[in-house]
């Protein structure tokens, strides 16, 4: 390649390129750890830095110069040499500074590059001007230099600035590429300079008033030892930046370590052998209420006296232990500033340096609402949730345990409150709730003066163990003031509900050994009660055992008599009075057992309820009665209807009227032909059983009011509720004839209906004396034995049906 006053040595443009590249890489590296280093470090660094950037750039320069030719030998000005190296050093030491830092605007840069371009560009000419020859420069190409030293020197210290951290293989890529973008830039604007220069080659030279070099091997030694420099100071960054990963390693672990303490939800405090407070994070202060100034300098043992004083010694000795190279956990509880108690759970960390305990920390977690679960776990696993008091679990424990004690005698009751079934299913559970929380709290005013422990063991319920040192006589008071008390009419809804209570009681041993066999036994005594009429007591004896036996048996066949057909109906006939006419039958389930012969239903109806066997029997009872009266239509009638006792269950239970339809519909009887006998618990909420019979009446069903008289509810649901007809109770009618209250009872319920257009019937009607005075009361329907008794189908067809039949033909 030749120059108009020279040529140039390529071997040497190369190496000045390479020079140039290795330089802009060293710059980059450089910014990066001045960038992290502060104080003294950060100016050694600085001046590190200017002093390689400085010799890297001039270096180049020096090689690019030495690689020019001239014809003649040209010696240079040693001073002006060094004068040159100076100014690009103190250019690069403030371009640093302006790059060097954590944020870099707009105006830094091109100050910072302008800066640079100026001593890049003096450096350059200066180092023109230590040539030993006249020189001049074209202005054009010279400005060009001088625009492409400032265009290089501010992307050299963008690039510096972007790249300034980070040692991941991508970014010493980036950090590669970008050296080579700066050295062709700096090499750019000193070949455009050296072109710009045009020597004067022939005219006279000045006496040279510097040493002659000899160019091409002192270019060499300049280049080696500049590579050299350049390769220390790259090796030095590279030991460095070894370290200061590692440092940075550690101050990462040790911000991680500061992030976990400080955020840390559990209280955390460190303390030293002497029991002083060295750390803490916040939650401790959140924790314990105390401020942080109160916790500073501190000795553990003044939060100590903050601990709970049944909890406090064994709190310090865990501490103590910990001290001694034991890790602890244990649970404690402390008084917050506010006054109310934490729990926490605690765990002492020794802390070990070089093989010593130097310290502990003690990490707190409150744990007051998981231990408060876990005591309301405990508790309704040992508790009834509605009423509080002992449930079945417990229960059983207390009795085993006080079997186990080796007491001598005891007493077990257990108690059934009678009709509550009727309560929850017509007013709903939640009065039904509120109730038996009533009942709860009556038994425990009865028993408060007795050492008796009263357990609720599902629904209504109830168990009561009694110590034993009680007489019988005196649990027997206990019984009838209980029952006295539950007797006591109970506010619901506006209204007064009347209950009766069922009691059964065993003694300890005589009545059993084990909780299994004096529950069952007592389940025994109470279910005789009930046998009997409800509301009283009974003590277990032998024979009951038995009657419980036959019970089970009985509850065994019944779960099965319907698929074995021995369920069947008999009807009986209900008669107008004033004709001796038939108006409708009444169906009466019954049961023709194999062995123990007819059931009467009072026997096993119960059983169907108790057991959920009422609604497959009430079912088959409405099928088998419809089915039946449709025969007797189809055969020529007389077309009268017949009456069902529907149960509070059926009653209550969903679907009732797409249920009954659908059994109208499947037997193809007329709705009127129905008439359904309700009783008037079934009237406890009047809002639920208006909406229940007011939908069967809307089918053109009938319904019928069943032993009127009898029950507890208002009369106003005889106005509101949709209810065709009375019937007068068996036992009004029992003693009419001698007793002036029961013939003013019935004369009145006689009145009441016909002022209300409802029609009466009086049901148990046995004698003629009966029967004369229901009818000067104008009461016109009659059933019970003085005109028939319950009949199978086939004898009321030939006792009833045939005849009038008969009669109609011959008419």
């Amino acid at each position: 390649m030749d120059h108009p006053h020279g040529s140039y040595d390529m071997t040497l443009v190369l190496f000045s390129y390479i020079v140039a590249i290795v330089a802009s890489y060293t710059v980059l590296d450089l910014v990066g750890r001045i960038s992290t280093s502060k104080g003294i470090y950060r100016w050694s660094w600085l001046l590190f830095g200017a002093v390689a950037m400085g010799l890297g750039v001039w270096s180049m320069h020096f090689i690019g110069m030495l690689a020019f030719s001239l014809s003649t030998s040209v010696p240079y000005s040693l001073v002006t040499i060094i004068l040159s190296v100076m100014v690009v050093i103190v250019a690069s030491f403030f371009a640093l500074l302006v790059v060097g830092r954590s944020q870099l605007t707009w105006p830094q840069l091109l100050g910072g590059g302008m800066l640079l371009a100026s001593g890049i560009s003096a450096m350059h000419y200066i180092g023109m001007g230590a040539m030993q020859i006249n020189i001049s420069y074209q202005p054009g190409y010279f400005a060009l230099s001088v625009i492409i030293a400032v265009v290089a020197s501010i992307a050299a210290l963008w690039l510096s600035f972007y790249f300034r951290k980070g040692n991941e293989p991508s970014k010493v890529w980036k950090k590669l590429g970008s050296g080579f973008i700066m050295g062709a830039a700096v090499v750019g604007m000193h070949y455009t300079g050296m072109y710009a220069a045009q020597f004067g080659v022939g005219h006279s030279l000045t006496t040279p008033k510097g040493m002659i070099l000899d160019q091409k091997y002192l270019a060499y030694i300049i280049a080696g030892g500049t590579l050299l420099t350049l390769g220390l100071s790259l090796t030095g960054i590279f030991i460095s930046n070894r370290f200061s990963r590692k440092d940075s390693e550690i101050q990462q672990s040790e911000k991680w370590y500061k992030s976990l303490f400080e955020n840390n939800h559990d209280a955390i405090i460190s303390v030293d052998m002497r029991h002083r407070i060295i750390g803490f994070n916040s939650a401790v202060t959140k924790l314990t209420g105390l401020s942080g100034e109160w916790l500073r300098h501190r000795k553990i043992d003044n939060i100590f006296s903050f601990i709970v004083a049944e909890e406090r010694e064994r709190t310090r000795q865990m501490f103590l232990k910990s001290l001694g190279g034991e890790m602890q956990n244990y649970q404690t509880a402390m008084v917050h500033q506010e006054g109310y108690r934490i729990d926490l759970n605690v765990v002492n960390v020794p802390v070990e340096l070089e093989g010593q305990v130097v310290g502990s920390y003690i990490i707190a977690k409150d744990v007051t609402e998981e231990k408060q679960s876990k005591e309301k776990i405990q508790y309704l696993a040992f508790h009834d949730e509605l009423t509080g008091l002992p449930n079945r679990r417990m229960f059983n424990q207390l009795l085993s345990q006080m079997i186990e004690s080796k007491a001598k005698r005891f007493f077990v009751m257990v108690m059934d409150i009678d009709r509550f079934k009727i309560i929850n299913d017509s007013l709903g559970h939640t009065y039904g709730d509120m109730f038996l929380q009533e009942v709860c709290e009556r038994i425990l005013h009865c028993i408060r003066d007795y050492k008796v422990t009263l357990a609720r063991m599902g629904g209504d319920e109830f168990t009561l163990l009694c110590d034993g040192g009680y007489e019988s006589n005196e649990i027997e008071q206990l019984a009838e003031r209980i029952i006295g008390t539950i007797g006591i009419p109970y506010r619901l809804k506006e209204n007064d509900f009347y209950v009766t209570a069922s009691l059964g009681i065993t003694v300890y041993p005589l009545d059993g050994q084990d909780p299994v066999q004096l529950l069952k036994n007592a389940d025994a005594a109470m279910y005789e009660v009930k046998k009997n009429g409800k509301n009283g007591y009974q003590f277990y004896t032998g024979q009951l055992n038995a009657q419980m036996k036959e019970k089970i048996e009985l509850e065994a066949d019944l779960r099965q008599a319907i698929q074995r057909n021995q369920i069947f109906l008999d009807y009986q006939p209900q008669i107008r009075a004033g004709d001796s006419q038939m108006i409708g039958v009444e169906a009466l389930v019954r049961w023709n057992h194999p062995t123990r012969g007819i059931i009467s239903p009072g026997v096993f109806i119960p059983i169907a309820e108790e057991t959920g066997m009422i609604y497959e029997l009430g079912t088959w009872v409405l099928r088998e009665a419809c089915r039946q009266m449709k025969e007797w239509h189809n055969a020529g009638g007389p077309l009268i209807p017949v009456s069902v006792n529907l149960s509070s269950q059926q009653f209550h239970q969903s679907h009732l009227t797409e249920h009954i339809k659908g059994i109208l519909k499947e037997v193809d009887l007329q709705p009127q032909y129905l008439e359904l006998e309700i009783t008037e618990s079934m009237m406890m909420d009047a809002a639920v059983s208006s909406s229940i019979l007011h939908k069967l009446t809307e089918h053109g069903i009938r319904i019928s009011l069943d032993d009127f008289g009898t029950g507890y509810s208002s009369l106003s649901y005889l106005k509101n509720l949709p209810i065709h007809k009375l019937k007068i109770d068996r036992s009004f009618i029992r003693d009419i004839t001698v007793d002036q209250n029961d013939k003013a009872i019935v004369a009145t319920i006689i009145s009441m209906a016909q002022h209300l257009n409802l029609d009466v019937i009086a049901e148990g009607i046995e004698t003629k004396e009966q029967l004369e005075i229901l009818m000067k009361n104008d009461c016109k329907e009659i059933q019970g034995y003085y005109y028939s008794r319950p009949l199978s189908a086939d004898e009321v067809e030939e006792a009833f049906f045939a005849p009038l039949r008969i009669e109609s033909i011959k008419l």
